[in-house]
């Protein structure tokens, strides 16, 4: 019934699309309203290969909300125009779900997520690692204890990536356009917030980026956690998968994770012999069962909980915590201090 249908109103066009609109197009109970870019033939292309041709363009925000009025609006812009679209939309009275990162400085970030509780709306951001079934096979794995209390979480990241384009001009490529994703899943294995940081970054000579292609952090977790970072977005072979390369150790035991199905996981022996070396046994980890995974997982929790009330797992105001590991990384890199991490 179109009555049951979230209304919705979608802010930019661009190659993100790709990511979201498959999942939206198996939601019958989604109805784009209206696509708004300011490049109109951005929008007019994603509306021809998508079929909602009969779907109005705008090239700006405003109009958009004015003449659709949505319940809920996707922002799928760039990181310095999430602020804009998200204040514009939590003031007409909409939901937002919006493209990672929350935004692109924690001024505006703070402001975003204070807008969303004033006007009692939903604003939730895309993290759609959380919706692996791999990673939510593990984190239950882990919080099972059989292998102890987390106390060490070590992820491996180097991918190299001919991006082109806007990428290959920007100063910490690596740490602002990628790392997020890591930093998230960090704290999503581990359960613990960041509380300091030290980064950092470099650009290898053969490097084709112009900015820091390549990081080193170690940050301080909550509960005494310790979680270090390694990557690189110009390591020509070798590649890691995009979920990066994973060892947790517990107090009983250590796991190994390839980002993608190649886990292995160790625990000590209940009643093995002592020596130099414990015993140790293999513990499964089976990846979980989900009904919906990466973007459509997001996308659901997001339309199930604007319905419901609840709070999707990527709320803003727990995403931004996430965003400000990003920029104490790259506060620590610029000042080669130790960096509180505060959002």
């Amino acid at each position: 019934m179109a009555s049951e249908q979230l209304g919705v109103l979608w802010v930019g066009c661009g190659s993100v699309s790709r990511g979201w609109m498959p999942a939206v197009e198996k939601m019958p109970d989604v109805r784009v309203l209206g696509l708004v870019d300011l490049r109109r033939e951005a929008a007019e292309a994603l509306a021809q290969k998508h079929n909602l041709r009969d779907v109005p363009i705008f090239t700006n925000v405003a109009s958009g909300l004015a003449a659709t009025k949505p319940q809920a609006v996707f922002d799928l812009t760039v990181p310095s125009a999430h602020r804009q679209v998200t204040l514009a939309a939590l003031a007409a009275g909409c939901h937002v779900l919006g493209e990672k990162p929350l935004s692109d400085a924690l001024a505006s970030a703070r402001e975003m997520v204070a807008a969303a509780k004033a006007t009692g709306k939903t604003y939730a951001v895309i993290q759609n690692r959380r919706y692996d079934p791999n990673i939510v096979g593990l984190r239950r794995m882990l919080q099972s204890g059989v292998i102890g209390p987390v106390e060490e979480v070590h992820a491996d990241f180097y991918i190299g990536a001919h991006f082109g384009g806007f990428r290959d001009e920007m100063d910490d490529v690596l740490l602002v356009d990628m790392a997020i994703h890591t930093f998230d899943a960090a704290r999503y294995i581990s359960g613990a917030d960041p509380v300091a940081v030290y980064c950092h970054s470099f650009n290898p000579k053969h490097s084709w980026y112009k900015g820091h292609a390549s990081a080193v952090a170690v940050f301080e977790m909550s509960d005494g956690i310790v979680f270090s970072y390694r990557g690189s977005w110009c390591a020509e072979g070798l590649n890691t998968t995009w979920e990066s390369d994973w060892r947790i150790i517990g107090a009983k035991g250590s796991v190994r994770w390839d980002g993608a199905k190649d886990v292995r996981a160790q625990a000590i022996k209940p009643d093995g012999k002592p020596g130099f070396r414990s015993e140790m046994v293999d513990v499964p980890v089976a990846p979980a069962t989900l009904d919906h995974a990466g973007h459509a997982g997001v996308i659901r929790e997001f339309v199930d909980c604007v319905r419901t009330g609840r709070r999707p797992q990527t709320i803003c105001e727990d995403n931004i915590k996430s965003l400000a590991m990003v920029l104490a990384a790259v506060e620590s890199r610029k000042t080669g201090r130790r960096i509180k991490v505060e959002w």
